[in-house]
Protein backbone atom coordinates (compact mmCIF):
# COMPACT_ATOMS: atom_id res chain seq x y z
CA UNK A 1 0.00 0.00 0.00
CA UNK A 2 1.35 3.32 -0.87
CA UNK A 3 1.20 6.66 1.19
CA UNK A 4 -1.41 8.91 -0.58
CA UNK A 5 -0.37 12.87 -0.55
CA UNK A 6 -3.98 14.51 -0.23
CA UNK A 7 -2.35 17.86 -0.50
CA UNK A 8 -1.27 16.60 -4.04
CA UNK A 9 -4.53 15.02 -5.00
CA UNK A 10 -6.15 18.58 -4.48
CA UNK A 11 -3.04 20.68 -5.83
CA UNK A 12 -3.08 22.38 -2.83
CA UNK A 13 -0.54 23.81 -0.22
CA UNK A 14 0.01 22.25 3.10
CA UNK A 15 -0.88 24.98 4.62
CA UNK A 16 -3.76 25.79 2.12
CA UNK A 17 -6.96 27.55 4.56
CA UNK A 18 -9.96 25.62 4.33
CA UNK A 19 -11.74 27.92 1.70
CA UNK A 20 -8.67 27.07 -0.64
CA UNK A 21 -9.16 23.38 -0.34
CA UNK A 22 -13.03 23.86 -1.02
CA UNK A 23 -12.40 26.06 -4.16
CA UNK A 24 -9.58 23.57 -5.31
CA UNK A 25 -12.30 20.81 -4.69
CA UNK A 26 -15.05 22.31 -6.43
CA UNK A 27 -13.04 23.01 -9.52
CA UNK A 28 -11.84 19.38 -10.36
CA UNK A 29 -14.98 18.04 -9.04
CA UNK A 30 -16.30 19.88 -12.11
CA UNK A 31 -13.54 18.35 -14.31
CA UNK A 32 -13.78 14.60 -13.42
CA UNK A 33 -17.46 14.22 -12.20
CA UNK A 34 -18.30 10.82 -13.91
CA UNK A 35 -22.08 12.37 -14.86
CA UNK A 36 -20.35 15.21 -17.20
CA UNK A 37 -16.31 14.71 -17.77
CA UNK A 38 -15.15 12.82 -20.86
CA UNK A 39 -12.28 12.23 -18.64
CA UNK A 40 -11.12 8.40 -19.17
CA UNK A 41 -10.28 8.21 -15.68
CA UNK A 42 -12.69 10.31 -14.61
CA UNK A 43 -14.61 7.75 -11.91
CA UNK A 44 -11.07 7.02 -10.44
CA UNK A 45 -10.37 10.46 -9.72
CA UNK A 46 -13.22 11.86 -8.77
CA UNK A 47 -12.98 8.93 -5.82
CA UNK A 48 -9.36 10.52 -5.24
CA UNK A 49 -11.04 13.60 -4.88
CA UNK A 50 -13.93 12.95 -2.34
CA UNK A 51 -11.38 10.77 -0.29
CA UNK A 52 -8.92 14.10 -0.31
CA UNK A 53 -11.47 16.10 0.70
CA UNK A 54 -13.07 14.16 3.37
CA UNK A 55 -9.63 14.21 5.33
CA UNK A 56 -8.58 17.61 4.91
CA UNK A 57 -12.32 19.20 4.96
CA UNK A 58 -12.19 17.82 8.65
CA UNK A 59 -9.71 19.59 10.88
CA UNK A 60 -9.25 17.09 13.12
CA UNK A 61 -8.57 14.15 10.33
CA UNK A 62 -5.91 16.66 8.61
CA UNK A 63 -4.33 17.53 12.03
CA UNK A 64 -3.86 13.57 12.72
CA UNK A 65 -2.50 13.17 8.54
CA UNK A 66 -0.11 16.16 8.94
CA UNK A 67 1.69 14.46 11.41
CA UNK A 68 1.70 11.26 10.26
CA UNK A 69 2.48 12.77 6.82
CA UNK A 70 5.40 14.59 7.76
CA UNK A 71 7.23 11.56 7.85
CA UNK A 72 6.68 9.93 4.20
CA UNK A 73 6.85 10.50 1.38
CA UNK A 74 4.01 10.18 -1.84
CA UNK A 75 4.01 6.65 -3.25
CA UNK A 76 6.65 5.08 -0.41
CA UNK A 77 5.38 1.75 0.64
CA UNK A 78 3.23 2.27 3.85
CA UNK A 79 1.64 0.38 6.91
CA UNK A 80 0.21 2.77 9.47
CA UNK A 81 2.55 2.48 12.44
CA UNK A 82 0.87 1.22 15.65
CA UNK A 83 -1.64 3.52 17.69
CA UNK A 84 -0.75 6.34 15.06
CA UNK A 85 -3.48 8.67 16.37
CA UNK A 86 -2.44 7.95 20.23
CA UNK A 87 -3.30 11.46 21.83
CA UNK A 88 -5.71 13.14 19.23
CA UNK A 89 -8.73 14.42 20.51
CA UNK A 90 -11.56 13.39 18.43
CA UNK A 91 -15.35 14.96 18.82
CA UNK A 92 -18.17 11.83 17.90
CA UNK A 93 -15.15 9.13 18.34
CA UNK A 94 -12.02 8.67 17.25
CA UNK A 95 -11.68 9.88 13.47
CA UNK A 96 -14.36 8.48 10.88
CA UNK A 97 -15.92 8.64 7.92
CA UNK A 98 -17.70 6.33 5.93
CA UNK A 99 -14.73 4.53 4.45
CA UNK A 100 -17.41 2.81 1.76
CA UNK A 101 -15.81 3.56 -1.49
CA UNK A 102 -12.08 5.45 -0.21
CA UNK A 103 -9.19 3.10 -0.51
CA UNK A 104 -7.13 0.98 1.62
CA UNK A 105 -5.10 3.44 2.71
CA UNK A 106 -8.00 5.51 3.73
CA UNK A 107 -9.68 2.31 5.64
CA UNK A 108 -6.26 1.85 7.37
CA UNK A 109 -6.19 5.35 8.92
CA UNK A 110 -10.38 6.12 9.64
CA UNK A 111 -12.25 3.04 8.40
CA UNK A 112 -12.71 1.24 11.58
CA UNK A 113 -13.83 4.59 13.27
CA UNK A 114 -16.85 5.34 10.84
CA UNK A 115 -19.20 3.98 12.73
CA UNK A 116 -18.30 5.36 15.94
CA UNK A 117 -19.34 9.03 14.80
CA UNK A 118 -21.95 11.02 16.86
CA UNK A 119 -24.91 13.48 15.79
CA UNK A 120 -25.88 16.62 16.23
CA UNK A 121 -27.86 17.18 19.85
CA UNK A 122 -28.10 20.11 22.29
CA UNK A 123 -25.83 18.33 24.50
CA UNK A 124 -22.06 19.21 23.92
CA UNK A 125 -20.63 16.09 21.97
CA UNK A 126 -18.14 13.96 22.95
CA UNK A 127 -14.57 13.69 22.81
CA UNK A 128 -12.90 10.54 22.07
CA UNK A 129 -9.22 10.17 22.35
CA UNK A 130 -6.61 6.98 21.98
CA UNK A 131 -4.30 7.25 24.91
CA UNK A 132 -0.88 4.90 26.04
CA UNK A 133 -0.06 4.24 29.32
CA UNK A 134 2.61 1.83 31.22
CA UNK A 135 1.22 -1.93 31.67
CA UNK A 136 2.46 -1.67 35.07
CA UNK A 137 0.08 1.20 35.49
CA UNK A 138 -2.85 -1.53 35.47
CA UNK A 139 -1.31 -3.35 38.21
CA UNK A 140 -1.23 -0.58 40.57
CA UNK A 141 -3.59 2.26 39.05
CA UNK A 142 -1.37 5.48 38.93
CA UNK A 143 -2.05 9.27 38.43
CA UNK A 144 -0.62 10.95 34.79
CA UNK A 145 -0.57 13.40 33.17
CA UNK A 146 -2.02 13.10 29.61
CA UNK A 147 -1.39 15.52 27.27
CA UNK A 148 -4.00 15.77 23.85
CA UNK A 149 -4.05 17.17 20.53
CA UNK A 150 -7.00 18.80 19.03
CA UNK A 151 -7.26 21.20 15.60
CA UNK A 152 -8.11 24.55 16.00
CA UNK A 153 -9.01 26.86 13.04
CA UNK A 154 -7.65 30.30 12.40
CA UNK A 155 -9.60 33.35 11.46
CA UNK A 156 -7.84 32.80 7.87
CA UNK A 157 -9.36 29.17 7.88
CA UNK A 158 -5.68 27.63 8.58
CA UNK A 159 -5.55 24.47 10.80
CA UNK A 160 -3.42 24.35 14.10
CA UNK A 161 -2.81 22.01 16.58
CA UNK A 162 -3.32 22.88 20.47
CA UNK A 163 -2.08 20.82 23.23
CA UNK A 164 -3.95 20.49 26.47
CA UNK A 165 -2.50 18.46 29.30
CA UNK A 166 -5.11 16.82 31.78
CA UNK A 167 -4.45 14.73 35.30
CA UNK A 168 -6.14 11.46 34.61
CA UNK A 169 -6.39 8.63 37.63
CA UNK A 170 -5.46 5.62 35.95
CA UNK A 171 -7.76 3.01 37.46
CA UNK A 172 -6.64 -0.33 39.13
CA UNK A 173 -6.92 -2.96 36.65
CA UNK A 174 -7.76 -1.15 33.54
CA UNK A 175 -7.56 -3.32 29.81
CA UNK A 176 -6.30 -2.45 26.96
CA UNK A 177 -9.60 -1.74 24.89
CA UNK A 178 -10.98 0.42 28.02
CA UNK A 179 -12.43 2.98 28.35
CA UNK A 180 -11.71 5.88 30.94
CA UNK A 181 -14.77 8.72 31.05
CA UNK A 182 -13.93 12.20 31.81
CA UNK A 183 -17.20 14.07 32.90
CA UNK A 184 -17.62 17.28 31.30
CA UNK A 185 -14.20 17.42 29.32
CA UNK A 186 -15.98 16.83 25.53
CA UNK A 187 -17.14 20.08 23.47
CA UNK A 188 -19.69 23.09 25.01
CA UNK A 189 -23.07 22.36 25.26
CA UNK A 190 -25.17 24.11 22.29
CA UNK A 191 -27.70 27.04 23.63
CA UNK A 192 -26.54 26.28 27.48
CA UNK A 193 -27.19 22.36 27.12
CA UNK A 194 -24.92 20.80 29.19
CA UNK A 195 -20.85 19.79 28.20
CA UNK A 196 -19.99 16.78 26.60
CA UNK A 197 -17.61 13.81 27.67
CA UNK A 198 -14.24 12.73 27.19
CA UNK A 199 -13.56 8.89 26.28
CA UNK A 200 -9.73 7.99 26.80
CA UNK A 201 -9.66 4.62 24.76
CA UNK A 202 -6.43 2.84 27.35
CA UNK A 203 -3.35 1.12 25.15
CA UNK A 204 -0.59 -0.26 26.64
CA UNK A 205 2.94 0.95 25.64
CA UNK A 206 5.15 -1.36 24.05
CA UNK A 207 7.42 -3.04 26.63
CA UNK A 208 10.67 -5.11 26.56
CA UNK A 209 9.53 -7.80 28.61
CA UNK A 210 5.43 -8.17 29.29
CA UNK A 211 2.90 -8.42 26.59
CA UNK A 212 -0.80 -8.47 27.57
CA UNK A 213 -3.84 -10.37 26.06
CA UNK A 214 -6.87 -9.25 28.02
CA UNK A 215 -6.16 -9.71 31.60
CA UNK A 216 -3.92 -11.90 30.86
CA UNK A 217 -0.16 -11.30 30.61
CA UNK A 218 2.82 -12.78 29.27
CA UNK A 219 6.68 -12.61 29.93
CA UNK A 220 9.78 -14.46 28.43
CA UNK A 221 11.62 -16.06 31.29
CA UNK A 222 15.14 -16.68 29.98
CA UNK A 223 16.98 -20.50 31.81
CA UNK A 224 20.16 -22.02 31.27
CA UNK A 225 21.03 -25.18 29.57
CA UNK A 226 21.33 -26.93 33.07
CA UNK A 227 18.30 -25.26 34.82
CA UNK A 228 15.52 -26.56 31.93
CA UNK A 229 17.61 -29.81 32.18
CA UNK A 230 17.98 -30.20 35.48
CA UNK A 231 14.85 -28.02 37.19
CA UNK A 232 15.90 -25.21 38.89
CA UNK A 233 14.17 -22.62 41.10
CA UNK A 234 14.58 -18.96 39.91
CA UNK A 235 13.39 -15.07 40.80
CA UNK A 236 11.25 -13.93 38.13
CA UNK A 237 10.41 -10.12 38.11
CA UNK A 238 6.85 -9.72 37.28
CA UNK A 239 4.74 -6.67 37.01
CA UNK A 240 3.44 -7.73 40.53
CA UNK A 241 6.76 -7.53 41.94
CA UNK A 242 9.31 -10.30 42.15
CA UNK A 243 8.17 -14.14 42.55
CA UNK A 244 10.60 -17.30 43.19
CA UNK A 245 9.35 -20.08 40.07
CA UNK A 246 9.81 -23.81 40.72
CA UNK A 247 11.33 -25.36 37.24
CA UNK A 248 10.72 -28.82 36.18
CA UNK A 249 13.17 -30.60 34.63
CA UNK A 250 13.07 -31.77 31.14
CA UNK A 251 11.90 -28.22 30.07
CA UNK A 252 12.03 -26.76 26.48
CA UNK A 253 12.14 -23.46 25.00
CA UNK A 254 8.33 -22.51 24.61
CA UNK A 255 7.02 -24.28 27.06
CA UNK A 256 4.27 -21.67 29.36
CA UNK A 257 4.24 -21.80 33.37
CA UNK A 258 1.07 -20.56 34.91
CA UNK A 259 0.91 -18.36 37.78
CA UNK A 260 -2.58 -17.98 38.64
CA UNK A 261 -4.20 -14.66 39.19
CA UNK A 262 -1.24 -12.61 38.52
CA UNK A 263 -2.02 -11.05 35.65
CA UNK A 264 -4.43 -8.14 35.43
CA UNK A 265 -5.94 -7.42 38.55
CA UNK A 266 -9.79 -7.80 37.89
CA UNK A 267 -12.84 -9.92 39.21
CA UNK A 268 -11.59 -12.43 38.59
CA UNK A 269 -8.29 -11.21 37.65
CA UNK A 270 -5.92 -12.46 34.77
CA UNK A 271 -3.38 -14.91 35.00
CA UNK A 272 0.60 -14.27 34.30
CA UNK A 273 2.36 -16.98 31.95
CA UNK A 274 5.71 -17.40 31.81
CA UNK A 275 7.39 -18.64 28.71
CA UNK A 276 10.25 -20.33 28.86
CA UNK A 277 12.94 -19.68 26.67
CA UNK A 278 16.82 -21.24 26.83
CA UNK A 279 19.88 -19.45 26.68
CA UNK A 280 23.36 -20.88 25.60
CA UNK A 281 26.05 -19.33 27.10
CA UNK A 282 28.83 -18.05 24.23
CA UNK A 283 30.88 -20.51 23.00
CA UNK A 284 33.80 -17.18 23.09
CA UNK A 285 36.76 -18.73 25.00
CA UNK A 286 39.01 -21.86 24.96
CA UNK A 287 37.49 -23.23 27.89
CA UNK A 288 33.57 -22.52 26.85
CA UNK A 289 34.73 -24.30 23.92
CA UNK A 290 36.30 -27.35 24.92
CA UNK A 291 33.17 -27.51 27.40
CA UNK A 292 30.43 -27.54 24.08
CA UNK A 293 33.39 -30.17 22.50
CA UNK A 294 33.26 -32.61 25.26
CA UNK A 295 29.39 -32.04 25.69
CA UNK A 296 28.86 -33.32 21.79
CA UNK A 297 31.11 -35.94 22.57
CA UNK A 298 29.78 -37.79 26.15
CA UNK A 299 26.10 -36.75 25.42
CA UNK A 300 25.76 -38.54 22.05
CA UNK A 301 22.66 -35.98 21.61
CA UNK A 302 21.15 -35.67 18.33
CA UNK A 303 18.30 -33.27 17.84
CA UNK A 304 16.95 -33.78 14.72
CA UNK A 305 16.41 -37.51 15.57
CA UNK A 306 12.70 -36.98 15.48
CA UNK A 307 12.56 -35.93 11.55
CA UNK A 308 14.96 -38.59 10.28
CA UNK A 309 18.14 -36.18 10.70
Amino acid sequence: MEFKDYYKILGVERDATEQELKRAYRKLARKFHPDVSKEADAEARMKELNEAHEVLGDPEKRAAYDQLGSRYRPGQEFRPPPDWDAGFEFSGGTPGADATGFSEFFSSLFGDASRRRGGFRARGQDHHAKVLIDIEDAFQGANRGITLHAPQVDGQGRVSTRERTLKVQIPKGVRAGQHIRLSGQGAPGIGGGPVGDLYLEVRFNAHPHYRADGRDVYMDLPLAPWEAALGATVTAPTPGGAVEVKVPPGVQSGRKLRLGGRGIPGNPPGDLYLVLQVVLPPADTEQAKTFYRNMARDLAFNPRSSIGG
